[in-house]
């Protein structure tokens, strides 16, 4: 799953701060019909997700997703603080110069629970979503989007970085740097493989795991997203773009950028130049 093409929408979000107020969390059980983030920032107790407890402490992440049976059973001596975040989402595809809406996944690709490593920029968005969230200041709901996407995004780093050894982050990195550095070139998933001493096929799983992009697919987003700036430069016809980034077939060029963009390089070279 591209965590880049899911558009969200929040329900609501919430910051549980009991020991300032002095109304602390009850026990419940509850299923909910769409998905939640929990964040803990302080207390104790325990959370059953789908029948698997798990305790709550400082740092833990809790995802539940639609139709999952799930009880809170807190401290009362510690109580917890949560931040909270309730939400729909969808894919949403750009292909072709059409828009595609794909039904949600029943859930997202993460554990129930999982303790973040390196909680504090997960934490710091999560308070900046339910800050902008309670403050419904105007435009509110499209920051708060936006800030859900960044805090999807940095969650699944987050867990990344868990999942995956340091080695493999580095090989990742040296693999888009490369392809940064040979832009104007070709290059195989063979050769990616061989200088990252990897076979084909992990290399494949874990590039897309990381990115939520196929190794060649990445590569041509790079080169699409150089050509464009080719292209506003306005001294090169789309052939020498094509040449310049290592198409030997204009038209294969073409058709690939117009797939990309929605637009032909021609029309992208006319809206954004010329303005026609």
């Amino acid at each position: 799953m591209n965590i880049n093409k899911l558009f969200f929408h929040i329900h609501y979000c919430n910051s549980s701060k009991f020991k300032e107020t002095g109304r602390y969390p009850r026990k419940f059980t509850r299923t909910l019909s769409h998905h939640e983030f929990v964040l803990v920032t302080e207390g104790a107790g325990n959370i059953v997700i789908g029948g698997k407890t798990y305790p709550l402490k400082q740092g833990m992440l809790f995802y539940i997703s639609p139709g999952v049976m799930h009880s809170l059973d807190p401290d009362p001596k510690d109580p917890p603080c949560f931040l909270t975040v309730h939400f729909s989402y969808a894919q949403v595809n750009f292909n072709d110069g059409q828009w595609d809406i794909t039904d949600e996944p029943r859930m997202l690709p993460l554990h129930a629970a999982q303790e973040l490593k390196d909680a504090y920029s997960v934490q710091d968005l999560f308070h900046k979503l339910v800050d902008c969230w309670d403050g419904k200041l105007p435009g509110y709901e499209l920051m708060s989007r936006t800030l859900l996407q960044q805090l999807g995004i940095a969650i699944f780093q987050s867990v990344r970085k868990q999942q995956w050894s340091g080695s493999n982050s580095r090989k990742m990195e040296k693999i888009i740097q490369y392809m940064h550095q040979h832009v104007s070139s070709k290059i195989t998933l063979t050769e990616l493989s061989e200088m990252v001493q990897l076979s084909p096929t992990y290399l494949s799983r874990t590039f897309k795991e990381t990115t939520g992009y196929a190794v060649i697919e990445f590569f041509n987003k790079i080169k699409i997203d150089k050509a464009k700036e080719l292209l506003i430069e306005g001294d090169k016809k789309v052939k020498e773009v094509a040449q310049a980034l290592g198409f030997t077939d204009e038209f294969y060029f073409s058709r690939l950028f117009k797939r990309m963009e929605g637009i032909s390089p021609s029309e992208y070279y006319s809206k954004n130049v010329h303005g026609v």
